[in-house]
C-alpha cells in the first residue's frame, strides 16, 4: 500500500485488498447518505436490481437489491453486537427500503475502517438529520459505546424555510476513537478566540480554592477558548462561489481544517473513503498529512485528479490505482460498466459529463465550454463517446448534433480505428478557424490515441468548465498511474 494514494473501486473491496490493519491515524468519510430525498420517500419500498456499489455520480441514494440482501445475511450470520442491531433495523424498518439498505451496506464498510485505524486513530463520520439517530447506534455496535468522543454540530446559515417545520440548519459528525485512552486529540490549533465579556471578567483577579485547598490565580489559555461541540462560524460553499468545484455535496476546506488540525500531525496517514471532490485529500496536502482518498465513479476521480493538479502543479507525487491505463483495461471497463467508462474516456479529454434525463438524449455525453483570448463569448466542444462497434452513421449524427448545437467542435471517441467513410464524413463538417489556425470541425480520437497522449485539436484557450473549476494552487508534485485488475 503507497501512501498518497487515489484508488477508483467500491471502498469495501479496497479497503479489504489493499488498506493494512492499524495503518491509518484518521478517518474523515461524509457518504451519500440520501440528502436530495425527502424523509418519507426514503421509507418507501424499494425491489431494484442495480448494484447498490454502483452509484452513478451524485446520484444521493442507496437502494434495496441482491447485494444488500447477501449482504445483509452475511452481517447477521456472522453474530456479535453488529448482528443484533441490524436485525433490530430490519424489525423497525420494514427491510427492503432504502434506509435498510444503506444501514447494511454502511455496516461492513464501518468494520474494515475500524480494522485500518490505528490504536491512537479516530473517525468522523458526517451524516445529516435524517440519518443520525440510526448511524449512532451502528457505530456504537462497531467501534464500542464506550469509545464515543463528540457529536459535533455543524451549524450554519442557508436559504428556504418550509411551511410545515422548523428551518433545517445543521449536520452531524460523529467522532469515535480507536481506543479511548490512546487517541490523538490536539486542541491548541481549533482553539477559538474567548468572547469579550470572558476577557473582560478574567482581567480582575478570580481565585481557585476547592476543597480548601488555593490553585492560585485562573487564567485564560493564551491560544484562546477549548473547543466545543458546536462549530457555528463555518459556513458552507456558496453556489456562486470561486471555491465550489461542481460537485453538489462538497464541502468547505475550513471544515475539513477543523477534524484533520485536531485529529492529526504533520506525517500522519488521513483518508476519504467516499472522497467525492476530494476536499479531504485536498486540505490533508496541504497541512502536510499523507492521504488516500477511494471513490467508485470515475467523474469524482478526474475530477480530484484535475483538483490535485491545479493545487500542486505537474509535481506532485501520488498513486492512482484501478484506473484503465491501457487498451485492454478499457475494454474491460467498457463491458463491464458502460457508464463508468464514458466519465472516464471524458476525464481523458477534461470534458464535463452531460446530466441525461430519461427519453432525453440529444447526442451529447460531455461538453467542454471555452474562451478564446481576448474574446468574450463563451464557445462549446461537444463530444460523444461509443464503447462499441461504430461506423460512418455516427460521425453523421455528430454533425447534425454539432450544427444544431451551433457548437465550434465536436468530438467522437472511439475504441477502434475509425474507417475512410467515418473520415470522409468527419472532413464534410468542415474547419474552425480560430486566432492560432484551422481546426477540424468535427474530430475521431481513438481510446489507444488519449492514452498515448493525443489531444483535442483546439486553441490554446481558458476553459470554463463548472465540474473541473481550478482549485486555488498550493505546493508541487508529480502525478504516476497503475492498474491493478479488479477494482
Amino acid at each position: 500500500m503507497a501512501e498518497n494514494t487515489l484508488y477508483y473501486g467500491d471502498n469495501l473491496d479496497v479497503l479489504q485488498r489493499y488498506i493494512k490493519d492499524e495503518t491509518i491515524d484518521l478517518i474523515y468519510l461524509d457518504p451519500p447518505f440520501n440528502s436530495n430525498t425527502t424523509y418519507n420517500v426514503l421509507f418507501t419500498e424499494k425491489d431494484g436490481s442495480k448494484s447498490a456499489a454502483q452509484i452513478q455520480a451524485f446520484e444521493d441514494t442507496w437502494h434495496w437489491d441482491d447485494i444488500a440482501e447477501h449482504t445483509y445475511l452475511d452481517v447477521v450470520e456472522q453474530g456479535g453486537k453488529l448482528s443484533v442491531t441490524l436485525q433490530a433495523f430490519e424489525k423497525m424498518l420494514e427491510k427492503k427500503n432504502d434506509m435498510m439498505a444503506y444501514l447494511t451496506m454502511m455496516a461492513p464498510r464501518l468494520v474494515e475502517m475500524r480494522r485500518t485505524l490505528k490504536p491512537t486513530g479516530s473517525i468522523y463520520l458526517h451524516c445529516d438529520p435524517s440519518s443520525s439517530h440510526y448511524l449512532k447506534i451502528l457505530m456504537d455496535a462497531v467501534f464500542g459505546a464506550e469509545n464515543f468522543l463528540n457529536e459535533i454540530v455543524w451549524y450554519y446559515r442557508g436559504a428556504g424555510v418550509p411551511k410545515t417545520a422548523r428551518a433545517r440548519r445543521h449536520d452531524i459528525l460523529f467522532v469515535y476513537s480507536k481506543s479511548l485512552d490512546k487517541q490523538y486529540f490536539n486542541p491548541d490549533p481549533i482553539r477559538r478566540p474567548y468572547a469579550e465579556a470572558t476577557v473582560e471578567r478574567f482581567s480582575h483577579y478570580i481565585g481557585n480554592v476547592r476543597g480548601g485547598k488555593d490553585f492560585g490565580v485562573q487564567q485564560l489559555n493564551p491560544l484562546g477558548k477549548h473547543p466545543d461541540d458546536v462549530i457555528t462560524d463555518i459556513q458552507p460553499i456558496a453556489p456562486s462561489a470561486r471555491a465550489r468545484l461542481g460537485y453538489p455535496t462538497q464541502k468547505p476546506e475550513e471544515l475539513l481544517e477543523e477534524v484533520i488540525l485536531a485529529s492529526s500531525k504533520e506525517g500522519d496517514l488521513v483518508m476519504d473513503p467516499f472522497c467525492g471532490c476530494g476536499t479531504t485529500i485536498a486540505v490533508a496536502e496541504r497541512l502536510k498529512r499523507n492521504w488516500i482518498g477511494i471513490d467508485i465513479t470515475h467523474l469524482a476521480i478526474n475530477l480530484i485528479k484535475r483538483r490535485m493538479r491545479d493545487i500542486g502543479g505537474d509535481d506532485l507525487e501520488y498513486e492512482v490505482i484501478g484506473e484503465p491505463t491501457s487498451f485492454t483495461g478499457a475494454e474491460q471497463l467498457a463491458s463491464q460498466d458502460p457508464y463508468q467508462f464514458q466519465y472516464w474516456a471524458l476525464g481523458l479529454v477534461g470534458a464535463r459529463p452531460v446530466e441525461k434525463k430519461k427519453g432525453a438524449d440529444k447526442g451529447i455525453d460531455g461538453q467542454l465550454f471555452f474562451h478564446e483570448e481576448g474574446d468574450a463569448a463563451t464557445k462549446q466542444i461537444i463530444f460523444s463517446v461509443k464503447a462499441g462497434h461504430t461506423q460512418a452513421n455516427h460521425v453523421r449524427d455528430l454533425h447534425g448534433v454539432i450544427d444544431r448545437e451551433n457548437a465550434e467542435i465536436g468530438v467522437l471517441i472511439i475504441m477502434q480505428e475509425p474507417t475512410q467513410p467515418m473520415r470522409t464524413e468527419a472532413a464534410s463538417c468542415g474547419i474552425y478557424k480560430s486566432h492560432w489556425g484551422d481546426h477540424p470541425r468535427l474530430q475521431i480520437l481513438t481510446i489507444q490515441e488519449l492514452l498515448e497522449g493525443k489531444k483535442v485539436d483546439m486553441p490554446p484557450v481558458r476553459q470554463v468548465n463548472d465540474t473541473f473549476k481550478k482549485a486555488p494552487r498550493a505546493k508541487k508534485q508529480k502525478p504516476q498511474t497503475r492498474e491493478l485488475p479488479g477494482i
